[in-house]
């Protein structure tokens, strides 16, 4: 099972791949606007389960999520890579960087990611909880869903306009296969990863708009330092483009020797 991915070379091939990862309800055409400032590096768009050109490929939990992003790596040669994941994206990301024999991945980089839910009633609250919005994708118009989904506090920095823009691109989605990925995935039934994303050796960057309070502490509760994008919330690289590029760049070219 390989997924759908953009692949694209970098002018310096020597460098490591930076391996793009969405978040639920979007794809890999996320990340274009990227592209072009990144285009040293090789650069794989990827398009996770129920998403895009991965929207027929059904898996039931993250080990599933794993083995077929490992595939697909596989399958384009990608030999060094970081990755780059924001919320689900970034929570496929630690749990790939969590797993044995990750002697190719080079570094981390999460945007607003969790890491896992801790308590067993938390965990249970939140299974519950998606499987709610999972009926509610399968059964409803799926753009009275998504308005609902984007009224939730961790969005409650976009604006309207925001709003609705996110609603018009993610109507195109199919909503069978967005319930799918949700229970599949849902930090419900995530492992916690905190002990193994702290004992990594290799770069970790968490990534988070400075009004998502939410997600400032969970770095936080990583032992990490978040680097904070300004005016920007939960979704930090679409609501200040021109701020997450000029961290992630810096970031990228630190040596590895001066990262954490």
């Amino acid at each position: 099972m390989i997924l759908h991915a953009v692949a694209t070379p970098g002018r310096k091939a020597d460098l490591p791949c930076l391996v793009w990862l969405h978040g639920f309800l979007g794809n890999e055409q996320e990340w274009a606007v990227f592209h072009e400032a990144f285009a040293d590096w090789p650069q794989l768009r990827v398009d996770l389960p129920g998403h895009g050109g991965s929207a027929d490929i059904a898996v039931d939990g993250f080990p599933a999520v794993d083995k077929a992003l490992r595939k697909t790596l596989l399958s384009y040669n990608i030999l060094k890579y970081w990755l780059v994941g924001y919320s689900l994206g970034g929570r496929v990301a630690m749990y790939h960087a969590c797993q044995d024999e990750n002697a190719r991945l080079y570094g981390l980089i999460v945007e607003g990611g969790h890491p896992g839910l801790g308590e067993p009633q938390a965990k249970k609250n939140r299974r519950a909880s998606d499987r709610r919005w999972a009926q509610r994708f399968r059964a409803e118009p799926l753009k009275d869903v998504l308005t609902d989904w984007y009224q939730q506090p961790v969005f409650s920095s976009l604006n309207e306009k925001q709003r609705k823009d996110l609603i018009t691109r993610r109507s195109q989605n199919n909503p069978a296969t967005l319930a799918m990925m949700l229970e599949a995935t849902s930090p419900g039934v995530q492992p916690n990863l905190h002990t193994g994303l702290r004992q990594l050796r290799i770069p970790f960057h968490y990534i988070c708009g400075e009004r998502d309070e939410k997600f400032r502490s969970v770095a936080e509760s990583l032992n990490l330092s978040p680097h904070l994008i300004p005016a920007a919330g939960h979704n930090a690289h679409r609501e200040n483009p021109a701020a997450f590029r000029s961290c992630l760049l810096t970031l990228l070219r630190q040596p590895v020797e001066d990262t954490p």
